[in-house]
């Protein structure tokens, strides 16, 4: 990937460094200024002075002669007590951004990325749009630097619960072939939930059914399967209407290991890293203590011989890194299982199948909370669903789409209200770092200003509306001449688009493009305002600007899909 005209700056004066004083690296301090300061400052000089005893002007100076002629830069001054500011010279910057990148080259990982993993016979709730929303944009940010990606749903399908809802469905006749609407198997799994709290006989039953389920009962089996393969539908939908790239064939649910976890829990043993606790089978890796100081377990199997979620998430590294290749492992999951992935990658390491050369990382999930601060809830206590999310979304967009531009029989309102619903709800979370809690409000999501989706699409439009009435005067061939300092600080911008993505892939943090896009965005309309397009004094700073306009036009689309977010006809 080539860089940007900032990283080609900052290299320069690393050079620079190198060239006059042949030290270490300094930090550089780079900042994107607005109109009428300096592109790039750096406080080499002042790093510099007490290690060479030399005043950071006379440094300074040193570095300036160092640094020119350079074509990137158009020139450079000291200022204050010996900071550098320099300036990109305008035609190289011009060149930059109208040059074709050349083709992103893969850095050779195998990146393989745990996310969403709802439960089997339970709605998705809003909780689930964070995983699911993050999970897949890194692995869209990562498809797009040439990355292999390998997603992977690891569904909850396999357990203690399922015992007290197979035994449920299994009395009232729900053994027969068929298969069930998400909103049945909620209301089973309630039923059976209230029959484990209160019917006498029935827990007991239930664990029964667990054990049979565990020895693959042809009966217990055959309705856990309708269950799953009612549940695998639903998601999928719910993927489809969301824009998501998860497909059935990434899940890889918690049942696809249970046939290796006698074997892990075997190898574990064998390694001598294991031992027995109040007879369950436990492993206590180094620096995990509980608050009293005590050594902290991680479950491998019960008391009563069955096998844990840490047992499942073993097997999953182990085969992730065995049969996949994964060099980097990314858990897209909620803040408040980061203690158990610690201790999983511990262990995993300590055994041998997760080796230094793979990375593995928790991508924590912050929660959404409501607008009373705390984590969301309906008017019943619970969770919303995720589709009553999507729903509320959808409906609001079309109301202000039809109340807006009175389209009320626009045949393309719809697609336009689902495009732009969805959108907001995912550039809301998006925009936010992952790991931090946000408040869900929709009609924030939803409004054309500010740091939101909509924000960015109105841009698009705006763009797209400047383009077709410009007719055959927007040649695609114009050159960029910039001229105006609107038009400068925006050409940075949009240089600065590469660093953007590689950051993000770099750091599991994709509200960095979400930012950058918000920003260009902002310095779009900024530029608009400012610099007449259409009406430009000559036709080639009119063919300049309508040059500019499509590139910033074509980086936004391709900003807002790698975030898995489209743009509508019409807003």
């Amino acid at each position: 990937m080539s860089s940007s005209p900032i990283e080609a700056v900052e290299n320069a004066v690393r050079g620079a460094l190198r060239a006059a004083f042949g030290g270490p690296d300094q930090p550089l301090d780079p900042q994107v200024r607005s109109s009428g300061f300096a592109d790039f400052q750096s406080n080499a000089a002042l790093g510099l002075a007490h290690a060479l005893g030399r005043s950071p002007r006379d440094i300074a100076a040193a570095l300036v002669a160092a640094l020119q002629p350079r074509a990137e830069i158009e020139r450079v001054e000291i200022s204050g007590p010996g900071y550098l500011n320099v300036w990109i010279a305008d035609e190289w910057l011009s060149r930059r951004i109208v040059e074709t990148p050349p083709p992103n080259e893969a850095v050779g990982e195998t990146v393989v990325i745990d996310y969403s993993s709802p439960n089997v016979a339970k709605q998705m709730h809003v909780g689930h749009l964070r995983t699911t929303i993050v999970g897949d944009a890194l692995a869209r940010i990562h498809e797009a630097l040439g990355n292999t990606v390998i997603r992977q749903n690891h569904i909850g399908d396999w357990g203690t619960p399922f015992g007290m809802l197979l035994e449920h469905v299994i009395d009232v006749g729900g053994h027969a072939t068929g298969s069930y609407t998400v909103a049945q198997m909620a209301d089973l799994y309630k039923a059976s939930r209230q029959r484990f709290d209160l019917e006498e006989g029935f827990a007991d039953r239930a664990r029964g059914r667990v054990v049979k389920l565990q020895s693959e009962d042809a009966e217990t089996i055959a309705v856990w399967q309708h269950l799953v393969d009612s549940s695998i539908d639903y998601f999928t939908e719910t993927y489809r209407v969301l824009g998501v790239t998860m497909q059935p064939k990434d899940i890889a649910g918690e049942s696809s290991y249970r046939h290796e976890l006698d074997e892990i829990a075997d190898e574990l043993t064998a390694r001598g890293l294991t031992r027995v606790s109040e007879g369950a089978l436990c492993v206590f890796p180094d620096g995990f203590t509980s608050r009293r100081g005590a050594p902290l377990p991680l479950i491998i199997r019960k008391s009563d011989g069955g096998y844990t979620y840490a047992a499942t998430d073993l097997a999953a590294i182990r085969r992730r890194v065995s049969a996949f290749g994964a060099s980097r492992l990314l858990y897209v999951v909620g803040e408040p299982q980061h203690v158990h992935f610690m201790m999983l990658f511990a262990t995993a390491r300590a055994a041998g199948w997760l080796p230094e050369t793979t990375r593995a990382e928790h991508v924590q999930i912050g929660n959404v909370l409501g607008g009373d601060g705390k984590i969301l809830r309906s008017r019943s206590g619970e969770t919303p669903s995720l589709a009553s999310a999507l729903v509320a979304a959808v409906e609001s967009a079309e109301e202000q789409l039809r109340e807006g531009d009175g389209r009320v029989d626009d045949e393309h309102v719809r697609d336009d209200a689902r495009i732009i619903g969805v959108g907001a709800l995912k550039f809301a979370d998006l925009i936010t770092h992952h790991d931090a809690e946000y408040v869900f409000d929709i009609e924030r999501m939803l409004k054309p200003q500010g740091q939101t989706g909509p924000y960015v699409q109105y841009a698009v439009m705006r763009i797209k509306r400047i383009l077709a009435r410009a007719g055959e005067g927007a040649r695609r061939d114009a050159v960029v001449r910039i001229a105006a300092p609107q038009e400068r600080v925006l050409a940075l911008r949009l240089s600065d688009f590469e660093r953007a993505i590689s950051d993000a892939a770099r750091l599991s943090q994709p509200h960095l493009i979400a930012e950058h896009l918000v920003s260009v965005a902002q310095l779009f309309n900024e530029f608009y305002d400012r610099c007449p397009v259409l009406k430009a004094e000559t036709p080639e700073v009119r063919g300049s600007r309508l040059s500019l306009c499509r590139l910033t036009g074509v980086q936004l689309v391709e900003g807002l899909g790698l975030l898995g977010i489209d743009v509508p006809t019409a807003m």
